[in-house]
C-alpha cells in the first residue's frame, strides 16, 4: 500500500494531475507471528511460491534467550536435550529447506559466521542433503544502519535453488573493500565457505574438526586452566605484596602467559606447587591456604573431570608445561591483523589456555604458521570470537594442508629468522604494536611478504593474484587428504567439474 501510494504521488508531480487511488481495494495478506513457530506451508503452499527471501535476525549462540534456544534444539536436535552452536539466523535456512520441493527460490541476508568455522558443518551438510544448491552469493561486506547506536556488521547473502533445476552458471560477488562495490564472477558450483568449487570433485566439500594433524607435523596442545578460582593467579603488584608475608613462596612463582600476556608484552603469574614438597608448604601457610581454597572450588564443580583434579589441588589442569623453547599462538587475535602475533616462549613460562603450544617446533613449522597461506585458511575455515580470529587446534592447524611431500621446507628457515631479526629491531615494541596494521615497522613488513612468496611457491609457481586463489587451492589439497575422491559429507559422488 505505502509503495502505491508513493508511485501514485511520484506519478501526479510527473504529469502534473492527481492521481488518487484510496481507498485500495486489493490487500495483503500479512501473518503475523513468530516464523520458526508457525508453519510455512500453513500461510502459503509451496507450490503456489515463486521466492521465499527476507532479513532474519541474526542472534549467536551465546546469546540466544531461553527461548530461542528451545526453538533450535526443536529444530536441530529434536529427540535431545540440548540446543544448538548455530547461530541463530541458520535455523531459517533449516526451515526453508523443509518448506518443500518444486520452483521455490530462496535466499536470505545472514551473518557471514555461516560460512566460516564449525558453523559450516552443522549448516551446509543439512542443506544440500535437503536438494539444496547454492545459485548466488555475496561474500562479507558491511551492512551499515542509520539508526543511532547501530554498528555495522559483516553479512552474506546466499541464494539457493533446487539442484534438479540445474543452473550452469552460479554468480559470486565479492567485494576488494567492505563498503565498496561486489566484483562480479561466475562458476559452474560454489562451496558453502564461497569460493569456486568447480575443481574439487565434491563441491559440497565441509572442513570438519579433526583430533589429529592430517598430515605429519608437531602435536599442537592447549596451554594449561588452572581451575583455581583465581587464587593461584597474580599480577605484579599482588605477588609483590604476597613475598612480603611468605618470601619461601618465591621459588614456586612463574611467569604465566596468555594471549593478552603474550600480544600486548605484560606480565602474570602463577604460583605453581605442583612441585612443591609437604615439609616446604608446612612453612607456607598463605600458601596452603589458597591450596585449600582451590580444593573448595574444584570441589563444588558440576564437571566431573574438575571434581576428579580437586584430588591433587596443586596440580593444573593440561600438561603442556614445556621443559624447552616452544612455539606460541593466541586463541584470539584482532581481526585487523594481517598476521597472528606468533612467537617463541621458554621455561620457566607456563603457557595458560588461552594460547595454543607446539613443543619441539622449528624455524620451518613458525614461517607455515605465520604465513599468508595459513593465514587464508584461518581467516576462512577457521571460526570468529564475535569478528576477532579464533584459533582452533581441530579445525585449523590439524587440517591445514602441507605443501607437496617434495617441497623442500629448509628454504623457508632464512625467511623465518628474517621475520624474527625484523622483531628484534625494535625490542621496546610488543607484538601488538609490531603487528598493528597502522604501526607495523616497514623491515618487518618487507620480512613477512618475502617469506609470504617463499611459502606461496612451494605451494605452487605461479603466484597467487588474491586470497581467494590460495583458499581454493588449499581446499583441493584438503579433499586429497581425505583419501576418498568425490564422497564428502553430504555422501554424494561427484564427477569432476570443469577447470
Amino acid at each position: 500500500w505505502m509503495m502505491d501510494h508513493i508511485m501514485n504521488n511520484r506519478l501526479s508531480l510527473e504529469f502534473g494531475q492527481t492521481f488518487v487511488r484510496i481507498p485500495l481495494e486489493t490487500s495483503p495478506n500479512i501473518v503475523h507471528g513468530d516464523a520458526l513457530e508457525l508453519d510455512w506451508k500453513g500461510v502459503l503452499k509451496p507450490e503456489q511460491c515463486s521466492y521465499l527471501f527476507g532479513n532474519p535476525p541474526f542472534v549467536g549462540q551465546s546469546y540466544q534467550s531461553r527461548e530461542q534456544r528451545e526453538q533450535m534444539r526443536k529444530l536441530t536436535n529434536p529427540h535431545g536435550k540440548t540446543g544448538s552452536p548455530l547461530d541463530y539466523v541458520g535455523a531459517w535456512f533449516l526451515k526453508a529447506a523443509g518448506y518443500g520441493t518444486g520452483a521455490v527460490r530462496i535466499s536470505f541476508v545472514a551473518t557471514n559466521s555461516l560460512t566460516q568455522g564449525e558453523q559450516v558443518a552443522l549448516l551446509w551438510p543439512r542443506l544440500f542433503a535437503s536438494g539444496l544448491e547454492i545459485v548466488f552469493a555475496h561474500r562479507a561486506f558491511a551492512w551499515g544502519s542509520d539508526a543511532r547506536g547501530k554498528a555495522h556488521v559483516h553479512v552474506v547473502i546466499l541464494g539457493f535453488d533446487r539442484q534438479e533445476n540445474g543452473r550452469l552458471d552460479k554468480r559470486l560477488f565479492s567485494y576488494p573493500h567492505l563498503n565498496g562495490e561486489p566484483e562480479e564472477t561466475r562458476h559452474a558450483a560454489l562451496s558453502p565457505y564461497l569460493f569456486d568449487a568447480s575443481n574439487l570433485a565434491d563441491p559440497h566439500l565441509v572442513v570438519t574438526d579433526s583430533t589429529r594433524p592430517l598430515s605429519s607435523r608437531p602435536i599442537m596442545q592447549q596451554g594449561v586452566r588452572p581451575i583455581d578460582g583465581g587464587h593461584f593467579i597474580f599480577s605484579d603488584r599482588e605477588r609483590q605484596d604476597f613475598l612480603e608475608q611468605e618470601p619461601n613462596a618465591k621459588r614456586f612463582f612463574r611467569p604465566f602467559i596468555g594471549a593478552r600476556e603474550h600480544i600486548n608484552g605484560l606480565s602474570r603469574w602463577i604460583l605453581f606447587l605442583e612441585e612443591a614438597e609437604p615439609e616446604i608448604l608446612r612453612t607456607m601457610p598463605l600458601s596452603v591456604e589458597r591450596i585449600r581454597r582451590v580444593r573448595a572450588i574444584r570441589l563444588a564443580s558440576k564437571r566431573a573431570a574438575t571434581v576428579r583434579l580437586a584430588e591433587t589441588p596443586t596440580r593444573l589442569e593440561g600438561r603442556s608445561i614445556p621443559t624447552a623453547p616452544f612455539l606460541v599462538i593466541p586463541e584470539v587475535s584482532s581481526e585487523r591483523r594481517d598476521y597472528i602475533p606468533i612467537g617463541w616462549l621458554k621455561p620457566p613460562v607456563i603457557p595458560s589456555n588461552l594460547v595454543r603450544v607446539i613443543q619441539n617446533a622449528t624455524l620451518a613449522d613458525f614461517a607455515l604458521l605465520t604465513s599468508a597461506m595459513h593465514m587464508s585458511w584461518l581467516r576462512h575455515i577457521g571460526g570468529r570470537l564475535e569478528s576477532r580470529y579464533r584459533y582452533s587446534i581441530g579445525l585449523v592447524y590439524n587440517t591445514f594442508p602441507l605443501p607437496p611431500k617434495d617441497a623442500d621446507l629448509s628454504k623457508l628457515e632464512p625467511l623465518a629468522q628474517a621475520v624474527l631479526d625484523a622483531r628484534a629491531a625494535h625490542p621496546g615494541a610488543a607484538l601488538a604494536d609490531l603487528y598493528d596494521p597502522d604501526t607495523m615497522p616497514p623491515n618487518l613488513r618487507r620480512a613477512h611478504q618475502g617469506l609470504d612468496r617463499g611459502v606461496d611457491r612451494l605451494y605452487r609457481r605461479s603466484e597467487f593474484a588474491s586470497e581467494r586463489e590460495r583458499v581454493e587451492c588449499l581446499l583441493m589439497m584438503y579433499e586429497g587428504m581425505q583419501g576418498v575422491l568425490g564422497v564428502g559429507l553430504t555422501g554424494k559422488k561427484k564427477g569432476r567439474r570443469g577447470q
